[in-house]
């Protein structure tokens, strides 16, 4: 079965492999374990990727380049509409010769998507990948598809992060991962043997951009070690922020403490877990937050935004949540954490139990299920991935 698969994802062609943001490919690449063929409907940029990305290892998948469209300023989005006619005519294109469609919202490309796919394919499957309640701010797009996709015009099951009362029946609770069985099993190992002595390392990991609220951290970083905290922090990631981030740091004078790592790739990530003993997590909307499960799965003390679906990621002695841009309140939480850590080991060891249940392969075998019982059919055997990867330590082919 050919599967095409709308996304606003950014892809790179480089060096004769196609990548993409490292999570992302690890799970499109479930995907194509569930099909015979899977086409990217997606732009593409012919350069160099990010230190983030990794290449997307299989044979099975291709990419049907889309021009870029949309963005925050009034430019970038009038740029959209003339590039409207020709977007919507490739993506009819790739719909109609595909055997089914799945459509990853929300974004732009993904609301031309939702549009068309029920027109022209019978076969339909969508992520949600944001935050399904609603929130301030919220851009008319990002509503417009959560409103398509819960009402009649989807008819195919969609997964959301977090469910609503009188939810349609079609949309459907879910999760998302992108470490698999054996990475988890090095993470259990890793959470067992973590100790919080000594000074505490604070970790963000993800896109420095405005919404994700780095500046509140850095902010309660500093008030936190002026009042004898004494912690550092690593920040893993790139985006329009760092520059300004950069000059943050130096003028609440924390640059010493403060270390920009920028964007790493995913064993590099899951290394910077296994050292940190905190993550901070206070964006203004979150789906499933993929970096704050991972944390929890090292047995990292994570602070959330009351956002989303994180109060319930950690909730029951979990982690700890405070307003998303609300810095007195984050740097508390920071100061009460360095002042006695050892009180919180439990809370360590709860997150880890329970983020270690949530794997690739957990994530592929629960799809499948989910898209053979709405599609009445019998999807692919899965197909294991080369042994090893640029970026990636060498793990053998059954557990991944």
């Amino acid at each position: 079965m050919r599967l095409v698969v709308v996304s606003g994802v950014i892809h790179y062609r480089h060096q004769g492999e196609l990548w993409a943001y490292g999570p992302y490919v690890r799970e499109i690449e479930m995907w194509a374990d569930l099909f015979s063929e899977l086409r990217l409907a997606a732009a593409c940029r012919e350069q160099e990727p990010p230190g983030d990305c990794l290449p997307i290892r299989r044979d099975n998948v291709s990419i049907a380049p889309k021009l870029e469209a949309g963005g925050r300023d009034a430019v970038h989005k009038l740029s959209y509409l003339w590039k409207l006619p020709v977007l919507i005519c490739q993506l009819v294109c790739d719909i109609a010769r595909a055997d089914a469609v799945h459509v990853r919202c929300p974004a732009n490309m993904a609301l031309l998507g939702v549009i068309l796919a029920p027109l022209f394919s019978r076969r339909l499957v969508a992520k949600y990948a944001g935050q399904w309640t609603p929130y301030p701010g919220e851009p008319l797009t990002v509503r417009l598809q959560r409103a398509l996709l819960a009402s009649r015009w989807w008819r195919g099951p969609v997964t959301v992060y977090g469910e609503r009362p009188s939810q349609p029946a079609h949309v459907i609770p879910f999760f998302t991962s992108a470490m698999n069985e054996a990475q988890i099993a090095s993470a259990r190992a890793s959470s067992m043997r973590k100790r919080f002595e000594g000074r505490l390392r604070v970790l963000y990991v993800g896109r420095l951009s405005r919404a994700k609220n780095v500046d509140i951290l850095l902010r309660a970083l500093a008030q936190a070690n002026a009042a004898g905290a004494e912690l550092t922090c690593t920040v893993a990631g790139t985006g329009s922020e760092l520059g300004s981030l950069r000059h943050l740091a130096a003028s609440l004078g924390i640059e010493k403490c403060v270390e920009f790592i920028g964007g790493i790739g995913y064993e590099k990530v899951l290394d910077q877990f296994e050292r940190a003993h905190i993550l901070v997590l206070v964006s203004e909307s979150e789906g499933w937050p993929k970096a704050l499960v991972e944390a929890m799965t090292y047995g990292l003390l994570c602070i959330g935004s009351n956002r989303g679906l994180i109060p319930q990621l950690l909730g029951s002695g979990r982690g700890l949540v405070v307003p998303p841009g609300d810095v007195e309140a984050t740097a508390s939480l920071l100061s009460r954490l360095a002042a006695d850590p050892s009180t919180y080991v439990p809370m360590s060891r709860a997150a880890a139990a329970w983020a270690q249940g949530f794997s690739l392969e957990r994530l592929r075998d629960e799809l499948r299920t989910l898209i053979e019982g709405a599609w009445g059919c019998l999807l692919a055997e899965h197909v294991t991935e080369p042994p090893t990867r640029v970026g990636e330590k060498e793990v053998p082919n059954h557990a991944v």
